[in-house]
């Protein structure tokens, strides 16, 4: 890694570890001599967004389990993501709640006998909204890039949907494809 640059892979991300129990932000962090930590600050049952109702296959305004985070990268807030759930998956379980997860998410998605077999991500970027301005330090104006991440199971069915908004600067998004 050069300089101040951040290179960002999503495969760490995607497959429960059969390691201890940790935080895998703050493991991709750590191997680059960084320090990484998220905070929780909602949780719960929210009425889908249309774009998120789409790709979950719910309707929109139906009741899903949302989970917004932000992201440090040595305590500096570099993402906000957010990350949605079905209802039936993820209602009543440690998604719909605040506290840290023991192993992470896709470890307890697993438990719960859903498991990601493929993943499709969009990149776009915009203008940072009014929120976003003002959670990750920016000016008024600033562009900010959105990926937006939809796992599916063997059956493909959406188990879960990540939103993530980060600044572009020093950010460079890296996407390794197995090819057959």
């Amino acid at each position: 890694m050069g300089g101040n640059e951040w290179v960002s892979t999503s495969t760490p991300y995607l497959a429960a570890s059969s390691g201890a129990p940790g935080d895998t932000w703050a493991a991709e962090a750590a191997a680059e001599g960084r320090r990484g930590s998220q905070r929780v600050v909602q949780a719960g049952e929210v009425a889908a967004p249309a774009s998120v109702a789409e790709l979950l296959g719910v309707a929109a305004g139906e009741n899903i389990v949302a989970r917004r985070r932000i992201m440090y990268l040595d305590a500096v807030p570099c993402e906000l993501t957010d990350t949605y759930y079905p209802l039936g998956i993820a209602g009543g379980t440690g998604l719909a709640g605040t506290a840290k997860i023991p192993g992470g998410a896709v470890r307890l998605l697993a438990e719960l006998g859903h498991i990601g077999v493929r993943v499709r991500e969009e990149v776009t970027a915009r203008r940072a909204t009014g929120p976003e301005v003002e959670q990750l330090g920016l000016a008024e104006g600033d562009p900010v890039l959105q990926l937006t991440r939809l796992t599916l199971d063997g059956a493909d069915r959406p188990i879960q949907v990540d939103v993530m908004v980060m600044p572009p600067q020093r950010q460079k998004l890296r996407y390794e494809i197995r090819i057959g």
